[in-house]
């Protein structure tokens, strides 16, 4: 699995990005966080249409205000197609309103050079990356396919790794960073 320090791989993929006929999908691409000088969240689940996922999908959006405000740019991914996504979004009521593309690695290259699948199905484990505007790896968490993350716990890292301070247990945005 790559890990910090490490640079993120360069990737260009299919996204749902709407509801809305004829502009459901969308190109996405590594160059478009770093380009913009953003920071970039990509949280991996295994599968559509299962139980899981959707809460955490859910949990996400329902923060994404919070990834704008820390220029981060949040994208959610599988090995599933953009056709799936589709279909799920459409299909799951916490799903239709989602503020963040749903990226489709079908050929599952991305999640492969991630070092991210799962032996036997070969689908993407439970993964969240945090990769700083230089396309560097600076927070990865993994989690066993049957437990779903904690989307506050990935903004409060969010926030110390932005600002470039020694961050001592438990810290929380506002409190004092420590001094050297």
């Amino acid at each position: 699995m790559l890990g910090l320090g490490q640079k993120f791989p360069e990737f260009k993929k299919k996204a749902v990005v709407s509801l809305e006929k004829g502009n459901e999908f969308y190109d996405i691409s590594s160059e478009d966080h770093q380009s913009a000088g953003k920071w970039m969240a990509m949280f991996w689940w295994p599968k559509d249409f299962t139980f899981v996922c959707p809460t955490e999908i859910a949990a996400f959006n329902a923060k994404n205000e919070d990834f704008l405000d820390r220029d981060t740019v949040l994208i959610g991914a599988s090995t599933d197609s953009e056709f799936v996504h589709l279909a799920w979004r459409k299909d799951h009521d916490d799903l239709r309103g989602l503020q963040f593309p749903m990226l489709a690695d079908t050929s599952k290259s991305l999640a492969e050079e991630l070092g991210i699948l799962e032996e036997n199905e070969k689908i993407a484990y439970r993964v969240t990356y945090i990769v700083d505007p230089q396309g560097i790896i600076r927070w990865v968490c993994a989690n066993d396919l049957s437990v779903g993350r904690n989307v506050d716990e990935v903004l409060r890292v969010l926030d110390a790794l932005q600002t470039d301070e020694l961050c001592p247990c438990n810290w929380k945005a506002g409190e004092a960073t420590l001094a050297v």
